[in-house]
């Protein structure tokens, strides 16, 4: 009998669900006896004890579905070793949680957040097997994270459909794309969507370079453009300030966000219009497109494959176009940042878009 933890931490995305149906469906066929517990709202759910049994009905029917069956939460890893409003021992509270189950492995969906705690899981002496999940693209180890492929579809889509509305108005809009640190989404949705301007915060833009980009193509007879923006993109101005700086240079920031200091510039300086538009939380919703739904299945195969093998203490990744297991230790802490010099971005570079640098 194998008795198995399921949980699903940090923001949600699509392929969740296709993820971990993909670990039971795997189970089922190999004919082993098994116990599925679900721990409800991520890590919140194994530090108290808030979970309920699944069986393979549970996972029928949810390889479309979006969200997650389970509920998710963000339990920062920062404050993972501080004792919660009542003096609760969180780390213990998840150990003596996983023990009082009997608990043979248990499998976590998350990104980087969810990682650093994983591993600690695994530190403290648990069987810990995880699956990358990440609108952002950002976690070491691994080529692809699913929720990605979903996430640029849906950017794309709205990035297109700003095209119509930019083109008959002939103004200048900014599409804000989610990415607080890394800026792949923004990129591979702007580059699909067709934008004339790309800013993430591997870049930092300047001002005068993204003034010069939009005047190039009022020049030659373009009278809108389309700016794809990473919600984390950063002046040249603002990188080159201390953390405590850059800190309260934020605080004082009038503006909601990078997008809406941008326009105001750009239309101080051009006299254009200029609108914003935030997708937000949609880039998150909906139903897993049909590459996640088979990303997230092989995944959860593989998964299951280890827990059949007893393999623990391993990501299940993919690199070169294989799905292969990357230590833990070696995921948590790394962020897979975007180098400016990429080969996608010199390419976006020769179609003759502009990165603001």
């Amino acid at each position: 009998m194998k008795r198995i933890g399921l949980l699903t931490s940090g923001g949600d995305c699509q392929a969740l669900n296709a993820a971990m149906r993909g670990v039971v469906k795997s189970l089922d066929c190999s004919k082993e006896d098994t116990e599925i517990y679900g721990f409800l709202e991520g890590y919140k759910g194994l530090i108290y004890g808030n979970f309920k049994m699944l069986t393979g009905k549970d996972f029928s029917g949810i390889l479309t579905k979006g969200g997650t069956i389970l509920g998710s939460s963000r339990t920062p890893f920062k404050t993972i070793r501080e004792p919660d409003e009542n003096g609760l021992d969180k780390v213990e509270a998840m150990k003596q949680n996983y023990y009082k189950l009997r608990l043979d492995v248990l499998v976590i969906l998350g990104g980087n957040g969810t990682h650093k705690t994983a591993n600690l899981l695994r530190e403290e002496g648990l069987n810990i097997i995880t699956l990358p999940k990440t609108i952002d693209n950002d976690l070491w180890g691994t080529d692809m994270t699913f929720g990605f492929q979903s996430a640029v579809d849906i950017a794309t889509d709205c990035i297109d459909c700003i095209h119509t509305t930019a083109a008959s108005h002939g103004r200048i809009f900014i599409v804000e794309v989610m990415g607080h640190k890394v800026g792949y989404l923004t990129l591979n949705a702007g580059m699909a969507g067709g934008a004339d301007i790309i800013l993430i915060p591997e870049i930092p833009y300047d001002m005068d370079k993204i003034i010069e980009a939009i005047e190039k193509r009022h020049q030659r007879g373009s009278a809108f453009t389309i700016i794809a923006v990473a919600e984390g993109a950063i002046s040249k101005e603002k990188a080159a300030l201390s953390k405590k700086e850059l800190k309260k240079a934020m605080e004082e920031n009038p503006y909601p966000s990078v997008s809406y200091e941008i326009a105001d510039e750009i239309q101080k300086r051009t006299g254009q219009e200029v609108r914003v538009t935030v997708p937000g939380h949609t880039q998150r919703g909906g139903s897993p497109c049909p590459y996640d739904r088979v990303f997230a299945s092989r995944l959860g195969a593989e998964a299951g494959e280890l827990i059949l093998k007893g393999e623990y203490g391993f990501m299940v990744g993919y690199r070169n176009r294989e799905i292969v297991k990357v230590p833990l230790e070696d995921v948590a802490g790394k962020l897979k940042m975007l180098e400016p010099d990429a080969s996608i971005i010199k390419e976006a570079k020769l179609l003759g878009i502009s990165f603001g640098d």
